[in-house]
């Protein structure tokens, strides 16, 4: 048969410890508030501050931590897995860009505002949002006419490729080769230049100042701290062959929860203008409510 007969797919979710799972749900809600509030406060931040011009995984797995029949429909698989990819690609290609602009900001910083104009700034968001949209589709077009004749049990709490196909009636080796070069060489690979370039950075402005290169360090470290946040799970759960499901669960968990909270930490707290802009921000909102 060439169509799936499978209307919807049961998670095994987490775990099945009562403890554990009051834990996970604890843990899970407070980071994901967190992180939301936090990203909010920054969106609002640029948003009133004219010099300053993640949520496809978490609310699923804190909805399906306490129920013992955890599905999802078909549909809302595969549209899991399109929001998860295109978000990654997304994400993926903007690491570059920050990348490429702390390396103009750093070496070249007499021509940082020519080259890093508003016009390629647009420039790169249009084409980061293009690349995770068609890293999502290509995958996703293969995917989506698989036939899944059962089971519909996916040892996990969320829908991506690997789990996804492993569940066709068919050969998928072909299939699982080309996710796994798509989406995992491609994170190694961008992993790599990313370190790669970071390094590039730090051995130029070493070679001019050894005190600029103290100060680039400290930026730097932040963007490292990210780069290794987001590609570490990424390739571990598309490039080893054997995967541990106890380890990818875990490192989903942190990938989704833990890491859009660190990430609006590290966005604010280690940045001047942030930290300057939300002041700003705050006392206005302090005066507002007294007025008001």
């Amino acid at each position: 048969m060439n169509h799936s007969m499978v209307s919807e797919f049961v998670f095994l979710g987490l775990t099945n410890s009562w403890e554990i799972q009051l834990l996970l749900f604890m843990f899970s809600s407070v980071f994901y508030m967190a992180s939301m509030l936090g990203n909010s406060l920054i969106v609002l931040t640029v948003m009133m501050n004219p010099h300053l011009h993640s949520s496809v995984i978490s609310p699923k797995m804190i909805y399906d931590i306490f129920r013992k029949h955890k599905v999802i429909s078909f549909g809302g698989c595969i549209a899991q897995i399109f929001f998860i990819h295109i978000i990654g690609g997304v994400e993926m290609v903007l690491l570059i860009a920050m990348a490429f602009d702390r390396y103009v900001a750093i070496c070249k910083p007499l021509h940082y505002f020519t080259i890093m104009s508003r016009k390629m700034c647009l420039l790169l968001l249009v084409a980061a949002w293009i690349i995770g949209f068609i890293h999502s589709v290509v995958q996703l077009g293969f995917v989506v006419k698989l036939p899944i004749c059962g089971p519909n049990i996916i040892d996990s709490f969320y829908c991506d490729f690997p789990r996804f196909i492993r569940l066709a009636c068919t050969d998928t080796f072909r299939l699982e080769s080309m996710v796994t070069a798509n989406s995992g060489f491609i994170s190694l690979g961008s992993f790599f230049i990313l370190i790669v370039s970071y390094i590039f950075i730090l051995i130029t402005v070493r070679k001019h100042s050894s005190g600029s290169s103290s100060k680039a360090l400290s930026t730097l470290s932040t963007h490292v701290m990210v780069v290794i946040l987001f590609f570490g799970p990424c390739i571990f759960v598309y490039i080893w062959p054997h995967s541990m499901s106890h380890l990818d669960k875990f490192l989903v968990v942190s990938d989704a929860v833990l890491t859009p909270f660190l990430n609006s930490v590290i966005y604010t707290l280690r940045n001047k203008e942030m930290k300057v802009a939300m002041k700003k921000v705050c006392s206005q909102f302090i005066i507002y409510r007294r007025i008001s």
